[in-house]
């Protein structure tokens, strides 16, 4: 049983390794071409061994049955350990804002809009509020709703007012 113990726990150190020091130990793995090796899923697997053997052992079961109880936990939880950080690293991220995507958005008018000359407008894309500098062919008051139309520079993007039937 103390092996096992030793074990489990000795895997339980090599995840909080992973854990800290994420990809650093993965770099063997990866000069190997081993993708499907990861330190996270050795981890997983060794302390599921050693704590399902030694529980298999206190309960009294023999040895070698011990070890493909343990074995089979551990390939269990160093599949799902497996899954989770490839899940994690290869899940998609958005992309930088920029003020392009703010085009086709509905727009509130901050400042006015002169004829001539440019305003201020608030667009939320992507849950984040962007203030751009805006010029329209018309004046447009504060508090209107506006369309952006397009993109002027990296700080003004040009106008139109919401048609409201």
């Amino acid at each position: 049983m103390t092996v096992f113990l030793v074990l489990g726990i000795a895997g339980l150190a090599v995840l909080a390794l992973s854990l800290v020091a994420g990809d650093l130990l993965d770099g063997p793995f990866q000069a190997l071409e081993a993708d499907w090796i990861s330190t996270a899923a050795i981890g997983g697997f060794v302390s599921a061994f050693g704590f399902a053997g030694a529980i298999s052992d206190d309960a009294g079961l023999p040895v070698p049955a011990s070890v493909v109880i343990g074995a089979g936990a551990g390939l269990v939880v160093g599949w799902f350990a497996w899954w989770l950080t490839r899940l994690v690293k290869n899940g998609p991220s958005d992309g930088t804002l920029s003020i392009t995507h703010s085009v086709g958005q509905v727009a509130q008018v901050v400042t006015d809009i002169p004829g001539e000359g440019y305003g201020v407008v608030r667009v939320v894309v992507g849950g984040h509020s962007m203030r751009l500098n805006a010029t329209a062919h018309q004046p447009i008051a504060a508090g209107t709703q506006v369309n952006v139309t397009g993109v002027l520079s990296p700080t003004a993007v040009s106008v139109a007012q919401v048609w409201q039937p």
